[in-house]
């Protein structure tokens, strides 16, 4: 079952490599800004950007540590990744392909492990971030940047429902508790947690993985049905665009 989500992860997103590249929601936001101030102090550090899409995050890194591994599953976004990273001058990033719950990486490895928008795709993130532990320095730090659950039930489902619905290979958001959980129970140290909102235009957010239309349309009949207070929460527009949470975790491997 883990290598058949695996496969539809990058069947997926291989497809749609060259819209992340180019996309507004990726490709800025506070929680880039953020990374950048976190990084600026480690001019000798060893990075690994996990689950690193079209390498937006693997980009900002790239100016301040000495160097960076892109790390993905699909081939089509590493090689989106390689190609923009050379354009840019960035020849201390280099790219590999494999799995989050499986690192290809030595025991000690990493000064920072990073990841953005990525973990809620993985099968196992327990697991995942157990790896992060054992890759990570004593000392080193794990930064996670993703869409977050709100934590209330009515509030989760709903949220669970139409990313699944935009896009099958989507697994789980989780919330501020479980990320703490997660984390803690791999080994890591909490050391910060950053909440957020981010605005999704409804066309550009279903084309960018060209959902098909007969999921557009379940999902905005499922808006449409919405309770209120869901409405009010996720400020849902007539267009169907609509905002949602975000979180941005600091931890320490100690």
């Amino acid at each position: 079952m883990a290598t058949q989500h695996h496969d539809n992860v990058d069947k997926q997103f291989g497809e749609q490599a060259g819209a992340y590249l180019t996309s507004a929601v990726h490709a800025s936001g506070q929680d880039l800004q953020r990374l950048a101030e976190r990084l600026s102090g480690a001019p000798n550090a060893k990075l690994l950007d996990m689950g690193c899409g079209a390498g937006h995050a693997s980009f900002t890194a790239a100016r301040y540590v000495k160097e960076v591994v892109a790390y993905d599953l699909s081939d089509k976004m590493l090689a989106v990744v390689r190609e923009a990273a050379a354009e840019r001058g960035y020849h201390h990033l280099h790219t590999q392909q494999g799995y989050a719950e499986n690192l290809p990486f030595k025991d000690e490895e990493f000064d920072i492990v990073i990841s953005r928008y990525s973990a809620h795709h993985w099968h196992d993130v327990g697991r995942a971030l157990r790896e992060v532990c054992r890759v990570l320095r004593p000392g080193g730090k794990a930064i996670f940047m993703d869409i977050s659950a709100p934590g209330r039930p009515v509030m989760d489902i709903w949220l669970q429902t139409v990313e699944a619905l935009r896009d099958t290979s989507h697994v789980q958001d989780y919330s501020p508790g479980q990320w703490m959980t997660m984390m803690t129970e791999s080994g890591l140290a909490i050391q910060g947690l950053f909440q957020g909102r981010l605005e999704l235009e409804f066309s550009s957010w279903v084309e960018r993985m060209r959902t098909p239309d007969v999921m557009v349309q379940a999902i905005r009949a499922y808006q449409l049905s919405a309770p209120d207070d869901v409405q009010r929460y996720y400020a849902l527009q007539p267009d169907g665009s609509f905002s949602t949470d975000t979180i941005f975790i600091e931890a320490q491997r100690l």
